[in-house]
């Protein structure tokens, strides 16, 4: 979703190929990445490129994006299991928050009168439920969430016509355009809370990857006066004292981590306190990233999805950004040694 992640028994099976050799590999898929026919609005390539973002470097972002999602898959629809119905796409949008409705009415305007032949020919058993004006109603209609829940099997996964139908539409051409667009309208508001959070700049990489990944999975950054009630805490901390309090953030993390409901950190947390802790005690956590490690964590103990149950991943997904270093769907990059 932009918000949410794939399933945890799908996250923790797979991984792309550009990833470490110890993930399993994940199912054959169109992989996100740069492609010929797409285009990007001048107006808003001269927006991003303050940021650092010109056309190679919003593909790389995508690229990221679409990892702990969609494995780095255009596609990789995934059914029910956290109650959004469907999801799909490298951002995985879904019916449940009403972020998928949008790309499928961009699609199917932007087929015109081409729309109705394609959909049969990409989606012959779903495609009228799927664009339905049941399915493109925000919240959806109950003869839609009646629709697509008979489609999933005892397992709760969606069944393979469904998959298959779903998969067809989102690595389609046209579809990849509008999943484009909709990442580029998300970077620019993603311009906007840097300018916002960081007034004087500078947008480095880093910042630029925090935020984004921030925007995917919560949607929304600390407001002014949360980001000015901590400046103002962090400003008067003695020196002496910084490492102790990042030690008790990954204390808060560890205990999320080891309680029972919380999900998509199983294979990562130990190794990450542990590589952390190691940089503590390094002195290897420079300014920019011992704020934006509180910055992280005043965001990710407001991740409020099935009531909690992703905070541990959250703070992992955005720490590993910040730090170089990390774990996440057992995918380990960096170290302290």
């Amino acid at each position: 979703m932009i918000g949410r992640m794939i399933a945890p028994l799908t996250l923790a099976a797979a991984t792309p190929a550009l990833a470490h050799a110890q993930a399993p590999e994940r199912p054959p898929c169109r992989e996100v990445g740069d492609v010929a026919v797409l285009t990007i609005d001048p107006a808003t390539a001269a927006r991003l490129a303050p940021i650092g973002l010109d056309r190679a470097a919003i593909f790389e972002r995508m690229r990221e994006t679409s990892i702990p999602e969609t494995m780095g898959c255009w596609a990789m629809p995934v059914g029910n299991f956290d109650s959004q119905l469907i999801s799909v796409g490298m951002s995985q949008w879904n019916y449940g928050t009403g972020s998928l409705q949008p790309l499928l009415a961009a699609w199917r305007k932007g087929l015109g009168r081409h729309y109705r032949r394609t959909l049969k020919a990409l989606a012959p058993t779903y495609g009228k439920l799927l664009f339905s004006k049941d399915c493109r109603a925000v919240p959806v209609r109950q003869r839609c969430r009646d629709g697509i829940l008979a489609a999933h099997g005892p397992d709760g996964k969606i069944n393979a016509v469904l998959m298959a139908e779903l998969t067809a539409i989102f690595e389609s051409d046209a579809m990849l355009q509008v999943q484009l667009d909709s990442y580029l309208r998300l970077l620019d508001e993603v311009r906007g809370e840097l300018v916002r959070i960081w007034p004087q700049g500078p947008y480095t990489m880093r910042k630029v990857r925090w935020a984004i990944d921030t925007r995917v999975q919560q949607k929304s950054f600390p407001n002014d006066e949360d980001i000015a009630r901590l400046r103002g805490k962090l400003a008067v901390l003695p020196e002496a004292e910084r490492p102790a309090k990042l030690r008790a953030i990954l204390g808060w993390y560890q205990g999320l981590a080891q309680s029972a409901d919380q999900d998509g950190i199983g294979r990562d947390w130990a190794w990450n306190v542990a590589q952390w802790n190691c940089l503590i005690d390094r002195g290897r956590i420079d300014p920019e990233q011992y704020e934006m490690l509180h910055l992280t964590f005043l965001r990710s103990r407001t991740a409020t999805g099935n009531s909690g149950r992703w905070q541990a991943l959250t703070f992992s997904r955005r720490a590993k950004i910040v730090l170089g270093t990390g774990s996440v769907s057992g995918v380990r990059d960096g170290g302290c040694e």
